[in-house]
């Protein structure tokens, strides 16, 4: 991180932190620390420590193809495994940090109790974006499911699953929460091909009679 420029080391230094430790409980002293840069440095660039979130949250939402995404999804062309991948992706962080993961765009949604607007905007951005790429994981999932399928309230759907499913497994220490809202999501979505699966097949056989 040392090559990076000043400002870059204090953005990532900054989201590494508040991943671990949140907002409120990062300092800048702990920013710089991280990012091994003075207070100069620092202010040259962000007048405050809200700035400094403004600029996080804009490296995630810059960020979601390539650091998210992208990695999840390499080699998995099923539109509806994209989602499980995605969703895997979170279960081996959780797995990783033995159940301290916290989706960072979510931890930081529930630690601010009302946010400036600047970062709720960013925030609803960040979420829209990523329910976004659900929606559209769904849609090229063309008629495996039903035609009549909300596919933007199923994506959301799916981002309460991953949120839900995090937080449940940060509390208890354990991925079961987890797991089971992944197997829920999963029953659901089988249950939706099957029925589409059906319609087709009567309005096959409703041809043929």
């Amino acid at each position: 991180m040392d090559e990076l420029p000043t400002r870059d080391r204090l953005v990532f230094a900054a989201m590494k932190l508040f991943g671990e430790k949140g907002y409120l409980s990062t300092s800048v002293q702990d920013i710089l620390r991280e990012a091994g840069a003075n207070a100069g440095s620092l202010y040259h660039f962000f007048p405050t420590k809200q700035d400094v979130l403004v600029a996080v949250l804009d490296m995630y939402r810059e960020g979601i193809e390539p650091m998210l995404l992208a990695p999840a999804w390499e080699g998995v062309d099923d539109p509806i495994e994209r989602i499980f991948a995605l969703l895997a992706s979170y279960r081996r962080a959780l797995e990783i940090s033995d159940c301290l993961y916290g989706c960072p765009i979510g931890s930081i949604a529930l630690e601010l109790h009302e946010p400036d607007p600047p970062v709720r905007e960013l925030l609803s951005v960040n979420f829209h974006q990523w329910v976004g790429h659900v929606e559209r994981c769904l849609i090229e999932a063309g008629e495996r499911l039903p035609a009549d399928l909300d596919r933007r309230q199923t994506a959301i759907l799916v981002l309460n699953v991953m949120e839900g499913g995090v937080m449940q497994s940060r509390t208890h220490r354990t991925l079961d929460a987890f797991d089971a809202s992944v197997a829920g999501l999963r029953d659901y979505l089988d249950r939706l091909e099957q029925a589409a699966s059906a319609g087709r097949n009567n309005a096959a056989g409703g041809h043929d009679g």
